[in-house]
């Protein structure tokens, strides 16, 4: 009986060993993946599309336009040009970027006209395409305590006017500091993993993306009440320091740009100009230092990683952006 008892025992030790193994091995639960497209000009290039295939991307969310004030007025900015929706085969969700002045002073009666003038260019944008359809919409905005009211108001006129899902982004501060800001009136939202730290101030931190940061600002995202997927960033850019000390952003920029004798690497992240040129397009003087942030796979992993063991429930990966500037640093095993 004695020896029947070992074996059971050992044996047993044996199959939770084993389990333990295969649980501990197991992949993490893929989430689908999908893109933000934030150009001008809407043309998609081939190793765009071939990403957006590998990934089994399904959905495109478009920015058609901003929206601004010109005075007292909003009106609308940087309008897509071009846009066809049989240039890849995707589900498109079209994107407004309003800026959160917008909503300042508003009156109701203004912020109600806002909401159809800008269902009204929606649907002017998609419907030269006939065989676009779309049932949501996003309206990314970087609403305070001080707009809530207004934006909400918007939210709620644009989803009666257009008769579709709403969605909106989701800032990290509007995560944690979510009492006073308030939680939109939409059907999700998306949360934007990045823009930890203000670009412009003095910092040894990348601004585009600092893990510490990113889990200060999440603690408490499981308590968030509405259903949220989550957006990461692929970009870089140069913040650029004039002789004044002012700054400005080179979108774009990676340390591959500064690899030629016009810049000194001063440091792992900072170049210094050693003759005037031109970099993307803007010129730069001698003597102007460029700081270079950049999300490297190796961040992606780990914020991907982190994300994965921090929330409770299933989400879809929107990443900013599809460019051939950006994902092409990667590969597809990196953004799967």
């Amino acid at each position: 009986m004695k020896i029947l008892i070992n074996y059971i025992i050992r044996n047993f030790i044996l199959l939770f060993f084993l389990a333990s193994v295969f649980f501990s091995c197991k992949d993490p639960v893929p989430h689908d993946v999908d893109f933000y497209y934030w150009k001008s000009e809407f043309k998609i290039e081939k190793s765009e599309k071939e990403t957006f295939g590998s990934l089994n991307s399904t959905k495109l969310y478009v920015r058609l336009f901003d929206v601004d004030k010109e005075g007292s007025s909003p009106n609308p900015k940087g309008v897509i040009d071009s846009f066809r929706t049989d240039a890849l085969e995707a589900e498109y969700i079209p994107v407004v970027f309003i800026t959160n002045r917008v909503f300042s002073g508003l009156t109701e009666v203004e912020n109600q006209q806002l909401a159809k003038d800008v269902w009204s260019l929606i649907n002017k944008l998609i419907s030269t395409n006939s065989q676009a359809q779309f049932q949501e919409i996003q309206i990314d905005c970087d609403w305070t305590s001080s707009t809530k009211d207004s934006f909400f108001s918007f939210l709620s006129t644009l989803k009666t006017v257009s008769q579709k899902e709403v969605s909106s982004t989701l800032r990290l501060h509007q995560v944690k500091y979510k009492e006073s800001t308030g939680v939109p009136p939409v059907d999700k939202v998306y949360l934007m993993a990045y823009a930890t730290s203000d670009p412009i101030n003095d910092s040894d931190l990348n601004s585009i993306l600092d893990i510490e940061l990113l889990k200060d600002y999440l603690q408490k995202i499981n308590e968030y009440p509405l259903k949220f997927d989550i957006a990461l960033p692929l970009y870089s850019w140069g913040i650029i320091s004039n002789h004044l000390g002012k700054k400005k952003l080179i979108n774009g920029v990676s340390h591959e740009h500064l690899e030629s004798p016009e810049y000194l690497k001063l440091n792992a992240n900072t170049y210094e100009v050693q003759e005037d040129v031109f970099l993307r397009g803007i010129w730069l003087n001698k003597g102007f230092l460029i700081k270079v942030e950049t999300i490297t796979p190796e961040l992606l992993k780990d914020t991907k990683d982190y994300l994965t063991n921090k929330i409770k429930h299933p989400y879809h990966i929107v990443y900013y952006h599809l460019d051939s500037v950006f994902i092409e640093r990667f590969s597809i095993d990196d953004l799967k």
